[in-house]
Order: structure tokens, then C-alpha cells, then sequence
């Protein structure tokens, strides 16, 4: 699991016929100081009604994310599985 910020939407006319009830957003890894990790962008299924600018929790391995979506036929690999209110780091 890492730490993201939704990035922006996905809109897509055609996709695999598994995914068609599902959302899809670009996240971004973050660190714990909310900054971005580096550029790359990432497509995720939405579980959790998130949106642009949300801090997200989001796991990435294709057979959690087929259980988590009750669906062994999807072509998935990366869900967000939670919105983050905050991030509190103890030392």
C-alpha cells in the first residue's frame, strides 16, 4: 500500500467489458509530507467515491484488488481503498 493524491479523472467511451461500472482516477505517490515522490501518474479504480486533490490510500496487487472488487475476471491492478483526513508522524 502507498499514499497518493488523486491527480485527475480518466474518461474513457470503450474499456473492457469488467470495467464498465467502474471509476477510474490518475494518482500520484506521496510522502508523509504530502509532497509528491516523483512525476509519474498511475490509473486506479475507485473504491471509495474519492476525487481530484484527495489524499488516498491505494493498494496495488492484482489479486487483492479482484477480491476487493468481487470480480476474478478484471484486468486490474491498482485501487484506492481509502481517503486519508490526515497523516500524523510521531518520532
Amino acid at each position: 500500500m502507498f499514499l497518493a493524491k488523486v491527480h485527475g479523472n480518466v474518461v474513457s467511451s470503450v474499456k473492457n467489458q469488467e470495467l464498465k461500472s467502474q471509476k477510474l482516477l490518475l494518482v500520484r505517490k506521496i510522502g508523509l509530507d504530502g509532497k509528491f515522490l516523483d512525476s509519474k501518474d498511475i490509473v486506479a479504480i475507485d473504491f471509495v467515491s474519492a476525487g481530484p486533490g484527495d489524499t488516498v490510500l491505494v493498494t496495488q496487487e492484482g489479486d487483492a484488488v479482484q477480491q476487493i472488487i468481487k470480480n476474478k475476471k478484471a484486468p486490474v491492478h491498482t485501487i484506492i481503498v481509502g481517503v486519508v483526513d490526515k497523516i500524523s508522524v510521531s518520532s
